[in-house]
């Protein structure tokens, strides 16, 4: 069998992992060719390719980022695209195709189904707004990168009394800010799922320093916006982008340093904006992805073999399933309220 590999959509922690783990399984159990398409779904359409095998794959475990590059190309944003990529994968001889990605990358994958396309999907996003998945691999090193940089931000911003804001991905769903502004004790969690009202958030901030704490972290997610209507038109202008890529999203960032302006107008308060952005995309992944993302790539060369296609591997406590595509991308995984409110909601303020 000859098994195709492809990353697309945002690079994460844990992709290499993943791309080593589909290798070997494949080599070494099944005697399966792999090869790999370059930058997404464009190595598809083009195409592109790179041959794998366990010299190319076996050291890259510990790396970040992706040794195939990634795109957010859009296979049918191309007139004929869907018909260009099965014809492509037949002369090329693949059988199937292993697709690693997010939600724009996997509905590509459960839309080429239609097309005759043998596909299995593993979930990558450091959003962790996949559903269908407890978890997904480069979640953890993102949420633990925040964290770090929000431990470093409270020692400046002690130093100088001052309030910081830290913005963090998260276009939809606020995991990561509600994780790591727990983790970090942040004075304030703002995330898409509930919009804030800038006005209680500075006074809660004022309450705060009046109680003695002279400093405050404020965590927000890069999709997180105000309650406010007078207010909610300037920060949606300073946090997107008329930019959009080949799926319709806009670029996000900016309602960081909108915020801080904010706070300081407000409040009288000095304040900063540290916008973390790609930081979290980048790095060594943890343990915890490294180990989900090995388990992710085995568990797909499996399906792959069983000719379970349509189907993307995911966690369930701690079980690796199979579940289908097409429940992966119904919609986006949001915070859950128990979370944000019963947890994070005891510490903030």
């Amino acid at each position: 069998m000859r098994i195709g590999i492809l990353t697309g959509g945002g690079d994460c922690p844990g992709l290499n992992a993943v791309i080593r783990a589909v290798v070997l399984t494949a080599r070494l159990r099944h005697g399966d060719d792999t090869i790999g398409f370059l930058d997404g779904w464009k190595g598809v359409l083009e195409p592109a390719t790179v041959p794998l095998d366990e010299a190319r794959v076996w050291d890259i475990l510990p790396l970040g980022g992706t040794i195939l590059g990634t795109s957010r190309t859009n296979p049918f944003a191309v007139d004929g695209g869907g018909e260009k990529i099965r014809a492509n994968l037949g002369e090329l001889g693949v059988d199937a195709v292993v697709a690693v990605g997010g939600e724009d990358t996997l509905g590509v994958a459960h839309r080429l189904g239609e097309f005759g396309v043998q596909v299995v999907g593993v979930p990558k996003t450091i959003d962790n707004d996949l559903s269908a998945t407890d978890v997904t691999f480069g979640f953890d090193t993102a949420v633990q990168t925040a964290t770090e940089a929000i431990d470093r931000l409270r020692t400046t911003a002690e130093s100088h009394h001052r309030v910081i804001v830290c913005e963090v991905m998260g276009r939809h769903a606020g995991w990561i800010a509600t994780h790591a502004g727990i983790a970090g004790g942040a004075a304030e969690i703002l995330v898409p799922e509930v919009p804030f009202d800038v006005a209680a958030v500075c006074d809660r901030l004022r309450r705060r320093h009046a109680g003695g704490r002279f400093s405050s972290i404020v965590v927000v997610s890069e999709g997180a916006l105000p309650s406010d209507g007078a207010t909610l038109a300037s920060a949606r202008q300073a946090a997107s982008s008329s930019v959009t890529d080949q799926f319709g999203h806009a670029r996000l960032g900016g309602i960081g340093g909108w915020l801080a302006d904010e706070i300081e107008r407000r409040t009288g308060y000095e304040a900063r904006v540290t916008t973390l952005g790609h930081i979290q995309r980048g790095g060594t992944p943890t343990a915890f992805d490294r180990v989900l993302a090995t388990r992710f790539g085995v568990e797909a060369v499996t399906a792959v073999h069983e000719r379970d296609f349509g189907r993307m591997v995911a966690l369930r406590g701690t079980a690796i399933v199979r579940v289908p595509i097409s429940e992966a991308v119904v919609q986006a995984k949001t915070v859950d309220e128990g979370l944000y409110r019963d947890v994070a909601g005891v510490f903030l303020g």
